[in-house]
């Protein structure tokens, strides 16, 4: 039996009196054995380089949403040589649609630190693991534990699941309370051998059965002894984040195009929403646009057509987007290519990161100035 941790005091029954880590590891380790995931892209080397990306997309990601995304990726960027020798736009642009843009910065920067400090060799200690941009606690022990085979830690979204349920411990996972103790009983009950399969066992068992939703109780290797079973409701666990009202936030996106068709954009700063990435210009909603354009682009505009409005909605706030087309005569002779601007050709899309609601609309309009050419 092993030794008693700060976290039994959250176990009951059969948890805390007759299944030790060795009996939980094993069950888990036998489910994975039959029902785990053994051919993910990720999966077919123990390279470094293709654990940290895949670990960079994983996090708040599903793995059917970031497969097609790690493919393309890694097609674009092999190696590490090959990420340091490209351009964030690049990067960027590989990264347009999953979301969470500050992961693909960091994910470059990382890059380049390893480059370096490291003399392009990945870190095998936490604390240099950790000290790289975009790399935490637990993301430093998967890459341990999957790429260098090291007995690590890990405790993901999946992990946090399992263990709350199996645990009934109460509480939302975002107080430092009730993740340290996840963090706690993650520690105890990961094996010292196995540790990269159990690893992969346990976040398996959060994706595929005990999901957040409905989870499929009697697939799981722990139903025998998972406290929030016997209590009925392992919905119930973790605690959700506490529902607050999220506000509401309004931009109105300009659309301005050249006699080409160019469609005008602007990178946006390095910090905040889309950091980095190419947008419309945004013109607030209490200024008349007219005299925007003119005191910001030094245009004057002809008339202008509202679009459909759309939302897009961040983890802490609604986005509520009103875009609208211009029109002026000329208006690349008055603003050229040059540094966080550029004319973007909608038929020959090239490859910089345009931030999801803004390539929609650019695909918007490709797709009616096809419309109306086939018309005309």
């Amino acid at each position: 039996m092993r030794a008693r941790t700060s976290a039994d005091a959250t176990l009951t029954g059969e948890s805390a009196t007759e299944l030790n880590a060795s009996l939980f590891s094993r069950r888990v380790l036998g489910w994975f054995d039959t029902h785990g995931r053994k051919d993910l892209p990720w999966q077919q080397t123990r390279d470094p380089y293709r654990v940290w990306v895949s670990e960079i997309m994983l996090q708040q990601t599903q793995v059917a949403t970031v497969i097609p995304y790690f493919q393309r990726f890694l097609q674009s960027f092999p190696d590490l040589d090959a990420l340091v020798e490209a351009s964030i736009d690049e990067v960027l642009h590989h990264w347009s649609g999953l979301g969470y843009y500050a992961r693909a910065r960091n994910l470059y920067r990382c890059a380049l630190t390893i480059m370096r400090d490291f003399q392009g060799n990945f870190p095998t200690s936490q604390a240099d693991l950790e000290s790289l941009p975009g790399i935490g606690r637990s993301t430093a022990g998967a890459i341990r534990s999957l790429a260098c085979g090291q007995h690590a830690v890990i405790l993901d979204g999946n992990v946090k699941r399992v263990l709350a349920r199996h645990f009934a411990v109460k509480g939302w996972p975002g107080k430092s309370v009730v993740l340290n103790q996840l963090w706690a009983l993650s520690e105890a009950l990961t094996p010292e051998r196995n540790c990269a399969e159990y690893n992969q066992a346990m976040m398996d068992l959060g994706s595929i059965v005990c999901t957040r939703g409905k989870p499929s109780c009697r697939q799981c290797p722990l139903i025998d002894s998972c406290a929030a079973y016997k209590l009925g409701d392992p919905s119930a666990y973790p605690q959700a984040r506490p529902k607050r009202e999220l506000p509401v936030k309004k931009a109105r996106m300009v659309i301005l195009t050249d006699d080409a068709g160019a469609v005008l954009l602007e990178r946006r700063p390095p910090a905040g929403i889309w950091g980095g990435l190419w947008s419309l210009p945004e013109s607030p909603p209490d200024i008349p646009l007219a005299t925007w354009c003119r005191r910001y682009l030094s245009i004057e505009i002809g008339w202008e057509q509202e679009l459909l409005p759309r939302r897009h909605s961040f983890t802490h706030f609604h986005l509520d987007i009103s875009p609208v087309r211009v029109w002026t005569k000329n208006p690349s002779q008055r603003l050229m290519d040059a540094g966080n601007r550029v004319w973007y050709n909608l038929s020959q899309p090239d490859s910089r990161g345009l931030a999801a609601p803004v390539k929609r609309i650019l695909q918007e309009l490709a797709s009616d100035d096809e419309t109306t050419t086939e018309a005309s």
